[in-house]
């Protein structure tokens, strides 16, 4: 996959609306999209398109349009669907960031194209954009020892333990950092950089 020379992005962080639902390790998506925002000036705080939306630019390209889809989780296609209709993006230039169960915390992975792994939202895109050709951005959550799937969903809409909560702050920046990366690089280089353990600058917990 090459990256489009000059094009407009949208950049989707994955979360769930609600205060029930804030700062949960499923909202990972949301906060690392937040961080993102406050390091290029913009403000999170338009309605359109079911979310909430900020726009900015970056140098030599063109603007860049972060996406906060505010249904629940597993209808975020609907959101992002809109928008990149009415945008007319490449589906190279929609990356979506979110948690992933099945990577530890402190471990990102970035991709292009592949299976939802059982996430909800990613699914719920892959069908709406009729395709899974689109930029993922997946963090780290960790999945409990020996947890099935109904201690995977209680733990993914939990909140980050206090031995987390340490590095959290450092997984937030890091993917900013690989975001950065990939808009200023190209995301094969963020892939060559980001894509393997210790990228984020965390110790992954035992």
């Amino acid at each position: 996959m090459s990256d489009p020379d000059v094009s407009d992005l949208l950049v989707v962080g994955l979360g769930n609306p609600g205060p029930d639902y804030a700062r949960s390790r499923h909202n990972m998506g949301w906060i690392c999209v937040e961080e993102l925002a406050h390091r290029l000036g913009v403000r999170i705080d338009r309605k359109r398109w079911q979310s909430r939306l900020g726009t900015g630019t970056r140098p030599g390209a063109g603007r860049v349009w972060l996406l906060m889809p505010q249904t629940m989780m597993n209808l975020s296609g609907e959101a992002v669907k809109k928008a990149v209709r009415d945008l007319r993006l490449p589906l190279a230039s929609v990356w979506l960031v979110h948690d992933e169960i099945d990577l530890p915390l402190c471990r990102l992975r970035i991709r292009a194209g592949g299976r939802s792994a059982g996430h909800n939202g990613v699914r719920s895109v892959m069908s709406a954009l009729g395709s899974d050709e689109f930029v993922r951005f997946r963090v780290g959550v960790g999945r409990p020892p020996g947890a099935g799937q109904k201690a995977g969903v209680r733990h993914v809409l939990g909140r980050f333990s206090r031995a987390e909560q340490d590095r959290v702050g450092t997984v937030v920046a890091g993917v900013a950092d690989a975001l950065e990366m990939a808009m200023e690089a190209g995301v094969e280089r963020a892939m060559d950089v980001y894509n393997r353990a210790g990228s984020l600058g965390c110790e992954e917990l035992a």
